[in-house]
């Protein structure tokens, strides 16, 4: 029995990440590993996150856990909180609540596009962008990034749009660069995207995943393109800021300067849509927990002092390194120029980083900073040396 072709085509998109997870989980057999790969909890859950669940898993009422679409009371606090951090006047029927930001694109694509329309994506990028839009039997274009920079560029934007193009998919604060864009950014995409719109007689809509906006550093304002071009719909992840991605917990939301019939029509068919694309509501429990979980967030203090840590010594070490100024990750060039073998060395010392080979960046490797401190420290030497021994070879 043969797959279809677009299972087909996401398997093949996907493989290079099934296949370092794979990796990656034998690693973890070992217990002296330090593993900076994949943004999980290395410790235990924040109190904020268990205290919030512990209050809403006793029933309250016989319909406590019956089938759920979004939750008024989850949509309500979603925008009340989009109110104040995009200065939008975001009304709860905007909002859908879904699986995490997984969820929430899977229905902002459902929604928005058909079969073997274009889709826009960055490079370097979120790793499951394309797959998802094979599997949706859509077309990724890709569009890269500044590469001395990795800010926007909006001229390589301009260039990938055609006639098919339906969606452009922006990301900020950007996995795995850890830049966070500019209002001066948006408002160049707004007039590149109305320009093309009108030219091909059909709107190109913006999906601005935005599932780390809370996580900035050094005071770094967040801006979302929704101010700026008023076909954007947002997605939104709480697996980051709660640093739980297991428990699945998100939501899509347009934005209140869609035009109003434009819409009426999209708040229509949220519901519907989020069940024709498989149940893609948050269970019942969580959505009870959203009021509580918009005030918890993981500590940005001691974030920082990981990012400083890492960043400053591999500074002084000689690597190239972006300086987040969001999300938790160290974005760096690889000593060397090769990832997968700078990589593969570590891995042999029991340091585990992502190559930049799964974000078609071989020249590049990405550091999760969900790691503890201790982990940092004990990498370091081993981590240092390596990269002077790579760096000296080239």
């Amino acid at each position: 029995m043969e797959m279809s072709a677009r299972a087909t085509r996401a398997k093949a998109a996907v493989d290079v990440v099934t296949t370092f997870f794979a990796k990656i989980q034998s690693a973890a057999d070992d217990p002296d590993a330090l593993d900076f790969t994949f943004g999980n909890p290395h410790e235990f859950a924040l109190p904020g996150l268990t205290d919030a669940l512990r209050a809403q898993v006793e029933p309250q009422s016989v319909d406590w856990f019956a089938y759920k679409t979004s939750e008024p009371a989850a949509q309500q606090a979603v925008a009340t909180g989009l109110r104040t951090e995009v200065g939008l006047p975001f009304e709860p029927e905007d909002i859908a609540m879904t699986q995490g930001a997984f969820g929430a694109i899977s229905l902002a694509l459902a929604l928005l596009a058909d079969a073997g329309d274009e889709v826009v994506i960055p490079v370097p990028g979120w790793f499951c962008y394309e797959p998802m839009l094979h599997a949706a039997d859509l077309v990724p274009v890709r569009a890269a990034l500044d590469p001395g920079t990795f800010d926007l560029d909006v001229d390589a934007i301009a260039r990938a749009l055609t006639p098919r193009t339906r969606v452009v998919i922006v990301n900020s604060p950007a996995n795995p660069t850890g830049r966070v864009y500019p209002e001066a950014t948006w408002r160049a995409l707004a007039e590149v995207l109305d320009d093309a719109s009108a030219r091909n007689g059909r709107r190109i809509w913006l999906l601005s995943d935005e599932p780390y906006r809370r996580i900035r550093f050094d005071g770094i304002e967040f801006a979302s393109p929704a101010t700026a071009y008023p076909w954007t719909i947002i997605d939104y992840s709480y697996g980051k800021v709660l640093l739980a991605p297991g428990q699945r917990l998100g939501y899509l939301a347009l934005s209140p300067l869609i035009p109003a019939a434009e819409r009426e029509e999209l708040r229509e068919a949220l519901m519907p849509i989020g069940l024709a694309i498989g149940w893609g509501f948050p269970d019942a429990v969580m959505q009870y927990s959203v009021p509580a979980l918009e005030h918890v967030s993981i500590d940005m203090a001691e974030l920082t002092r990981k990012r400083d840590r890492l960043y400053s010594a591999l500074v002084d070490a000689g690597v190239e390194v972006t300086r987040p100024e969001g999300t938790f990750y160290l974005w760096g060039r690889a000593p060397g120029g090769d990832a997968q073998a700078f990589c593969d060395a570590l891995a042999e010392r029991g340091i585990h980083l992502m190559p930049g080979t799964l974000f078609d960046q071989p020249h590049h490797f990405r550091i999760s900073l969900t790691a503890t401190m201790e982990t940092v420290e004990r990498a370091l030497p081993a981590l240092v040396e390596v990269a002077a021994e790579w760096g000296a070879a080239r």
